[in-house]
């Protein structure tokens, strides 16, 4: 797939999801890369959250109430954001295996790649809403990451239907399922950054 034609596809789920899923389905199931596109979708997108963010924590800083701008350095910063891409990265993968081994059960034909097509693309809001980084402010960062959240679900629910080729009333609850393991998985990643922090992987401020 052509970069130009990934971000097509991410600016079509924006804007007209059902006939965005039903094209990208078709196309990817008739090309010889076939669903392997989302992989590069994912490796491409993940990149905006974390460029945004390490400009953000190094240069824009960021204010707790009438104080000072904070700021972290730069070394402590690149590697919060490898971590943090890297996060993002075996997330999706991990989820997308999960599409893929509960498929079986919701009568749909898939594989290891298409589940990380679909949830890779699910994900579109998110990876955009990451640019808010760039400048760092509490309540639209987290008004912001509500909003993409809601719309990664609602991608969610109208795609995976679509593209596993499934009933509706059927397609609910496989997303519903596949909401449940991203909540496990999220679980899980606030647990790794606790104990990450005590080993000494943690923020380091400038003076």
């Amino acid at each position: 797939m052509h970069k130009l034609t990934l971000a097509a596809y991410a600016i079509g789920l924006l804007a007209s999801p059902e006939n965005e899923w039903r094209r990208m389905r078709d196309l990817s199931g008739s090309r010889s890369v076939g669903y392997g596109g989302g992989l590069i979708y994912l490796f491409i997108m993940a990149l905006l959250p974390v460029i945004a963010w390490y400009y953000g924590v190094t240069v824009t800083g960021w204010q707790v109430a009438d104080g000072e701008v904070v700021r972290l350095t730069p070394d402590s910063a690149l590697w919060l954001v490898s971590l943090f891409y890297l996060a993002m990265v075996v997330s999706v993968c991990c989820i997308g295996y999960f599409v893929h081994w509960m498929s079986i059960n919701y009568g749909a034909e898939s594989s290891m790649l298409k589940g990380i097509f679909v949830v890779s693309y699910c994900a579109t809001p998110m990876f955009i809403a990451g640019l808010v980084g760039f400048y760092p402010i509490l309540w639209l960062d987290m008004l912001v990451g509500v909003l993409a959240v809601g719309h990664a679900l609602y991608l969610l629910y109208v795609g995976i239907p679509i593209v596993m080729d499934i009933p509706k009333e059927r397609g609910f609850l496989f997303a519903s399922a596949i909401l449940a393991v991203c909540l496990v998985i999220l679980m899980a990643m606030m647990g790794a950054t606790v104990i990450l922090w005590d080993m000494g992987v943690m923020p380091v401020f400038t003076d």
